[in-house]
């Protein structure tokens, strides 16, 4: 009898000792879940974007080394809606595809159109905002259109696609890192014109530099860029996107930086 009470309480002990194992297995396990993001990111826990820091009101670097901007706030606002920390990277406009697809970005937030091109080498999110290329020159050039471009000297940013138009009209390219120094060298002086961002024309114009926007050369679509093999995050950054929208964070947003809805399809 007393070896049976032995015995009986040696199983008694194994299945709990079992039924803890296994509780504390579970216990870790849902822990280093809740750890890890069901998406593939750079690092985990956090919405690595990257942004140029060279495009007023866009993305400026700040004293203190950080980046704010229109851009910054859209990709702070998107990674809060997917539960992650924002963690934002400087990069140059011209480069920053190739890092999204190379995996060094989970996504940029920075700008870009929509174009074939850029959809060979990333996916875009639905676009954020909707702007457009536009020519801008010194008041007293009697330039009105591209087309009065034909063999003058333009200056555009590295990367962008106001690229494509200026060779449309002129050999004579001059590319700079931001718009914003492309349009500066203009008011001294240097160049025939500058296409860029309309709104980043108009926000240079209304702190000072003395140009003028012409031609409207094209409405485009601006949106998050996301690496093909990552299409949890797509479809994550486009439900942030709507949500975004339709609780008017995207157009509160745009009227701080802008005094308009920039994020409303154009009819």
């Amino acid at each position: 009898m007393k070896k049976l009470s032995i015995s009986l309480a040696s199983v008694l002990m194994i299945l709990l000792l079992a039924a803890c194992g296994s509780s504390e297995s579970e216990e870790n396990q849902s822990s280093d879940s809740q750890g890890k993001s069901e998406y593939n990111l750079v690092e985990d826990g956090k919405f690595t974007f990257a942004a140029s820091g060279e495009f007023n009101p866009f993305s400026t670097t700040s004293a203190s080394g950080e980046m704010e901007g229109f851009d910054i706030d859209v990709g702070n606002a998107i990674a809060e809606e997917l539960g992650l920390e924002p963690n934002q990277q400087k990069f140059k406009f011209a480069s920053i595809v190739e890092g999204v697809k190379t995996g060094r970005f989970d996504a940029a937030v920075a700008s870009h159109t929509i174009t074939p091109e850029r959809q060979e080498e990333v996916d875009f999110s639905t676009p954020y905002y909707y702007s457009g290329a536009q020519v801008f020159v010194r008041p007293d050039s009697d330039v009105e259109s591209l087309e009065d471009l034909e063999g003058k000297e333009i200056a555009v940013s590295k990367g962008s696609t106001y690229v494509e138009f200026a060779n449309q009209v002129t050999d004579k390219v001059q590319s700079y890192d931001s718009d914003v120094v492309a349009l500066q060298s203009l008011d001294k002086g240097r160049h025939d014109a500058v296409i860029t961002d309309f709104l980043t024309g108009k926000e240079a114009i209304g702190k000072g530099l003395n140009v003028e926007g012409k031609e409207m050369i094209e409405r485009s679509e601006q949106a998050v860029a996301i690496a093909k093999d990552n299409e949890e995050l797509l479809q994550a950054v486009n439900d942030a996107i709507d949500k975004l929208r339709e609780d008017g964070t995207l157009t509160e947003i745009s009227e701080e930086y802008f005094g308009e809805d920039i994020t409303t399809k154009p009819e």
